[in-house]
């Protein structure tokens, strides 16, 4: 496959080069999270054909951003990294994402898919480092049959594909609820009380939660 160019001597050019065709960087997106098979891709990539999968993945390794890898056992199935290269385009998407949740996320349009092992990084881009200071809990997250958790330490925040070992607090809530909290067509005390999510463990840990996760203001973009 032909790869454009804007043909510019900058360093936005150059870079969009290598990651602005459409699907390269949500598949960095993906693979911030950990090794993702080529299975794993198609089920969180929905729209985006075997073909143009495998041209990007081998376009993210030929210009050095991705590697093949071997899963440990008992898996033992190739898998796809990112190098070290790419890697440091976590900040950009992060800001990327940040970005969104305040100008361009509203509610969901019709046929928009949703993955909740998103809020793997979704939860890193809604945490509030100042408010997490002092605090060090494990929150463990079942959004639907996807399992993952947060790691706050200090104003710091690790979130991670999986259950936690010892989760000082377990958040349980269906993917569609999760989908209007992000929407803002439904809070999480609403979804409590509809039934549609729980909240169970150490009482400061839980109390901490709603500061510690939270969307940021919603900006207009006014036009003309």
């Amino acid at each position: 496959m032909e790869q454009r160019t804007y043909n510019q001597y900058c360093a936005t050019a150059r870079t969009l080069d290598l990651i602005g065709e459409r699907w390269t960087l949500l598949l960095i997106r993906e693979l911030l999270t950990g090794p993702k098979r080529y299975g794993d891709l198609q089920a969180s990539l929905r729209g985006l054909g075997t073909g143009l999968l495998a041209a990007r993945l081998k376009h993210l390794e030929r210009e050095g951003l991705a590697r093949k890898v071997t899963l440990p056992a008992p898996a033992r199935t190739p898998a796809y990294v990112l190098t070290e290269a790419g890697e440091e385009l976590g900040p950009a998407v992060m800001a990327l994402a940040r970005w969104g949740l305040k100008c361009a996320m509203d509610e969901r349009r019709g046929g928009e898919t949703f993955h909740a092992g998103w809020a793997v990084l979704g939860l890193r881009a809604c945490f509030d480092p100042d408010a997490a200071v002092g605090l060090r809990a494990v929150y463990e997250f079942h959004v639907d049959d996807e399992v993952l958790h947060a790691r706050v330490d200090d104003g710091t925040v690790e979130t991670i594909h999986g259950p936690a070992r010892h989760p000082d607090a377990t958040i349980t809530i269906t993917e569609e609820a999760f989908a209007e909290v992000t929407a803002r067509t439904l809070t999480f005390s609403d979804a409590i009380e509809a039934g549609t999510a729980a909240a169970t463990g150490d009482a400061e840990a839980l109390r901490r939660l709603p500061v510690l996760f939270r969307l940021p203001a919603r900006r207009s973009r006014p036009a003309d």
